[in-house]
């Protein structure tokens, strides 16, 4: 069985690499090995008879039941389509794809319902070979025809996120009883590694129904070691690990998965959610702010010991929290006016205000990694890759760009100043104390914000508040959105905004999704996680460079490179970063020594954490 379709324009827009990738993209049909996983550089660092992954206690107890606690609600239980909002943790427990991560490793995975993978050298295809006793939690085996359907499906009807690789499969077929073959459309490193990654939906479940629309009922059958056991719409959905889980020896499921039951609450906003916790409705809480975490857990669970404060340090990059810029509209697809909002935006007078000063400020999208821009001019390497582009390069991406620092004083005079100059330079004049364009028309703009929003950060609401104040200053009639978060996602969705909160977790092994986060070709599309609208050539030409990288090194250097294009186009204005998990919990959960090198995720905890209590 084969499913084939024609390259999108999209391998047009890599021509410039064309002469030289295309040798190696079709030169390589040579026989490949069967391997037990598959790194993007190099080995896997595990070895074919590992027992369990090096952060997991293989000989962790099964048992007990945790509630975790989410703000908002949801109105559906498939998180792999657009519509409606769903409980952000619900893939991680009930499904899988045919490979899984290693989060001790920048970039490797190892077979999960696959059983090997063989890919040549050029990585110009994929090929799996199922396990014969992977099971759907229904009983029913998964079948390369199951493959073909998710790919398929995903690729025409779920989100957005998974049209991306689907645009870049040449065909998808059946090579034997339990094989299944992916060959790619252009030289991309990372595909191989991609194909791996999709979650596997049962073909029989959907057959005559709309996967796009379905009703929340409809919950899509899973692999995984937890199933839907029951929801109160909008309030509760109960997981329950699965006693014919098929995996639980593999040695990628060996001491993972570990609690009988996980129940989901919903809560209002954070401050409810807070006092539940608590009273001990919530067995376990991260916190995203130094100062809160200092001065309010001090609660009588904590002073008894029930609830125990524990901190998980990390090596990722900081990625970006901070107010996303609405490139799309006037004037803000102007740098100046960017860079204005930069200056006036008092970081250290608000860090110090809300969290003590105790959180360090983000320098760029990879900071606090290998891969973050070097500080001062683009080292040589760097600087060779971004000559193509450099009619595109805002000022400072190669001379160095840092955020400015103010005296931490809530005056601010200096970035007040050098914001008043860049906006008489776009054009702008505050005679009569009112900022105004050339025309007579008031600069004033709104931030949005959503209340009790996954995609809110921590004290989010208070920071604009005393930006608001700073904005004034300089005439800008600048004022405070909030509303329910699903509001803020169809607002996004019609890009009906102009400065909204943002958070971009980002990975030591960045790839296909950087084009979805910020490319130009995502700019536009409806539910695109390029939430500023950016569209710059030398963004695009860095990730592809990033994908079409054969070394280390040279990866290193296009998102390095990337990096520095990102940060000088003013897109974000930054606050702090995290630069350790803080997670209080219940003193029963307890976690193993070894921590991976990702540290804290949802995949640390819950799932290689445990029970020791009795229930």
């Amino acid at each position: 069985m084969i499913v084939s379709k024609m390259a999108f324009d999209f391998f047009v827009k890599l021509g410039r690499f064309a002469s030289v990738s295309s040798l190696i993209l079709w030169g390589g049909f040579a026989a490949a090995q069967p391997t037990h996983g598959l790194s993007m550089y190099g080995t896997p660092a595990l070895p074919p008879d590992f027992v369990s992954l090096p952060y997991a206690n293989p000989d962790a107890p099964k048992g007990g039941t945790i509630t975790l606690g989410n703000t908002g609600g949801f109105d559906s239980l498939n998180p792999f389509v657009r519509k409606g909002t769903v409980p952000w943790q619900l893939p991680f427990f009930t499904h899988e794809s045919l490979m899984g991560r290693s989060w001790d490793e920048p970039f490797a995975l190892y077979g999960l319902l696959a059983e090997t993978i063989e890919v040549p050298d050029s990585r110009a295809w994929v090929e799996f070979t199922l396990r014969e006793t992977a099971r759907f939690s229904d009983g029913t085996p998964v079948t390369v025809d199951d493959v073909l359907f998710s790919y398929e499906v995903l690729g025409t009807q779920g989100h957005p996120r998974y049209h991306g690789l689907y645009r870049q499969i040449e065909k998808i077929e059946q090579t034997g009883p339990r094989k299944v073959r992916f060959t790619f459309n252009q030289e991309n490193r990372e595909l191989a590694l991609l194909a791996g990654m999709r979650p596997i939906l049962s073909r029989a479940q959907w057959e005559g129904k709309d996967f796009a629309n379905a009703p929340l009922a409809d919950i899509p059958l899973g692999t995984g070691p937890y199933v839907v056991d029951s929801y109160d719409a909008g309030r509760r959905v109960t997981l329950k690990r699965n006693p014919d889980y098929w995996g639980t020896d593999l040695p990628l499921r060996r001491g993972t998965n570990n609690f009988d039951e996980i129940r989901l609450d919903f809560y209002g906003d954070g401050t409810v959610l807070f006092e539940a916790f608590k009273a001990g409705e919530i067995s376990a809480g991260r916190e995203f702010n130094a100062e809160t975490w200092a001065s309010q857990y001090d609660f009588p669970a904590v002073q008894r010991g029930d609830v125990i404060k524990s901190t998980f340090p990390h090596s990722k990059p900081s990625g970006m929290t901070g107010f996303a810029i609405n490139t799309r509209r006037a004037p803000f697809d102007d740098w100046r006016v960017r860079e204005a909002l930069i200056q006036a935006f008092n970081f250290e007078y608000i860090n110090g205000t809300l969290t003590g000063g105790a959180l360090p400020r983000i320098s760029s999208y990879f900071s606090n990694s290998t891969l973050a821009m070097q500080p001062g001019p683009a080292p040589q390497a760097v600087a060779k890759m971004l000559a193509p582009f450099a009619a595109d390069l805002l000022p400072g991406t190669l001379e160095g760009y840092a955020l400015p620092a103010s005296d931490g004083s809530a005056r601010n005079r200096k970035g007040i100043r050098t914001a008043m100059k860049l906006l008489q330079d776009a054009g702008f004049s505050a005679a009569g104390g009112t900022m105004r364009a050339a025309d007579g028309t008031p600069l004033r703009f709104s931030i949005l914000i959503s209340k009790g929003s996954a995609q809110d950060f921590q004290g989010s609401e208070k920071s604009a508040e005393l930006y608001v104040q700073a904005l004034k200053r300089l005439g800008i009639d600048a004022t405070v959105e909030i509303v329910d978060s699903a509001q803020v996602v169809a607002r996004l969705d019609a890009f009906d905004f102009d400065i909204t909160t943002f958070r971009r977790a980002l990975s030591l092994s960045p790839g296909n999704e950087q084009r979805y986060y910020w490319g130009s070709e995502a700019a536009d599309q409806t539910g695109t996680r390029n939430v500023m609208g950016a569209r710059n050539p030398a963004i695009d030409g860095m990730i592809d460079r990033m994908l079409t990288s054969v070394t280390a090194e040279d990866f290193t250097n296009a998102t390095r490179a990337l990096d520095r294009v990102l940060t000088a186009g003013r897109y974000v204005i930054p606050i702090w970063q995290f630069d350790e998990g803080l997670i209080a919990h219940d003193a029963r959960m307890a976690y193993p020594g070894r921590l991976p090198l990702y540290g804290d995720g949802p995949n640390f905890m819950p799932e290689v954490w445990w029970w020791t209590g009795d229930e």
